[in-house]
């Protein structure tokens, strides 16, 4: 008795002719003649001799060469040969044959796609049938034992399907490379590996339209926990193969439809800059008064708050030192960013900084900065008068700011002033 998942596959066929041959206006005597010759059409003893005499009407093939163009398998001199390559898999870290597990393709009369459907089911074993009848095993000789016609006859037959013949013949409409070797050249014909082709397309769409994928957007979208991540594709774009007959180009094209996915692949663009060394001032040219804006509004709320508040006036002071230390902290992650751009950014023969932003900000003035204090002064006055500026200029009715708050903010940023080192 053949294998269940033969006995499936006839059974599916059975179905699917029933179902396309049945109609609504049938008697009962037309619809039992009708199961009888869907019997009959189906048996292993008609099928199987058939099918091994379709089966060389279409050709295994890793590399279709109707993917270049869909009339190249027949030209005047014949059928371009079906090529069948085979690579081991090697962790080099390419995109190649041999190290992605793909299916094989298959070209030819979309007429015998059943054939080959039929010679790729898996057995219980987890082995294609074709592996099966190449090696002879019991499985397929059990499965092509019919009284009606001899194993090796079928099994030729089935077989011809992985035939590549012996002659190498190609075809003007595929992609010619032609290779210098010794005084000649050798021809070589560049094709698609459909497998790896259409592989990309079921985990391009496996990431996009999984029912996975869709409970874990749902979840980022309701603002919900998960322990898991997931990944998005942009800007994928989709190609066609075959028109309006994606079975005149290979099985697995008419299997996706004739569609695949294609990943952008221009050259990179030219970011900008992120973090430039200032021309002429830190302080105008490499951080900004809206960096700072939301900490100056909460400043802003305290200082508008009056002598009669609730709020306890330690809290309040608390709340005044930690903003200004933020300022002071904003202040210094842009001083280190500069710094890490200098050795390809500064021009001492261009720069306009005045002499304690340079021993502040390059590397070649290190030891001043560490011995001397001079320049320390000077800066510690420079972000005092920044941070009252950038309040006045970003804060709609900003509160004057006199003498005392100005000596007050300049305490805050000598406090912490060896930082800035």
């Amino acid at each position: 008795m053949p294998d269940s998942v033969i006995q499936e596959f006839f059974q599916k066929r059975r179905e699917d002719w029933l179902k396309k041959e049945t109609s609504a206006s049938m008697s009962e005597e037309d619809l039992s003649q009708l199961q009888e010759n869907c019997a009959k059409k189906f048996s292993l003893e008609n099928w199987l001799p058939d099918a091994a005499k379709r089966a060389g009407q279409i050709s295994i093939s890793t590399h279709p060469c109707t993917f270049s163009h869909p009339s190249a398998r027949k030209n005047k001199n014949g059928y371009v040969t079906s090529i069948i390559a085979t690579a081991d898999r090697i962790p080099d870290g390419y995109l190649r044959t041999g190290n992605v597990n793909v299916e094989q393709d298959a070209l030819g009369n979309a007429a015998a796609l059943d054939v080959y459907k039929f010679l790729m089911l898996t057995m219980a074993d987890g082995t294609p049938l074709h592996q099966h009848i190449k090696s002879n095993s019991p499985l397929a000789t059990e499965a092509l034992s019919i009284r009606t016609e001899n194993y090796e006859t079928l099994r030729d037959g089935f077989l011809a399907m992985f035939d590549g013949g012996d002659d190498n013949t190609t075809s003007s409409k595929l992609k010619q490379v032609f290779y210098p070797v010794d005084q000649n050249y050798h021809l070589l014909s560049v094709l698609s590996n459909s497998g790896l082709i259409y592989e990309l397309r079921k985990r391009v769409d496996d990431l996009r339209f999984s029912d996975h994928q869709k409970q874990l957007r749902d979840k980022k979208r309701n603002n919900e926990y998960s322990e898991i991540g997931f990944s998005e594709i942009y800007e994928i774009t989709t190609i066609g193969y075959g028109g309006t007959k994606p079975q005149n180009v290979s099985v697995l094209n008419n299997q996706f439809g004739g569609k695949a996915r294609l990943l952008l692949s221009s050259p990179p663009t030219i970011a900008k800059r992120s973090v430039q060394f200032p021309r002429d001032n830190f302080f105008t040219n490499s951080i900004r008064f809206y960096d700072i804006h939301k900490i100056l509004k909460k400043l802003h709320r305290i200082f508008q708050i009056g002598s009669d508040s609730v709020i306890p006036r330690k809290n309040l002071e608390t709340g005044r030192d930690d903003l200004i230390e933020e300022i002071r902290e904003e202040v210094i992650l842009r001083m280190v960013a500069v710094r890490a751009v200098m050795p390809e950014q500064y021009r001492e023969e261009s720069t306009k900084l005045s002499h304690h932003q340079k021993i502040w900000l390059c590397n070649h003035f290190e030891t001043e900065r560490a011995l001397t204090d001079d320049w320390l002064d000077d800066l510690c006055e420079e972000i005092t008068q920044w941070i009252m500026t950038a309040y006045k200029k970003t804060i709609k009715q900003a509160i004057t700011l006199g003498p005392a708050e100005r000596a007050y903010i300049r305490q805050m940023v000598e406090t912490h002033k060896e930082a800035l080192r």
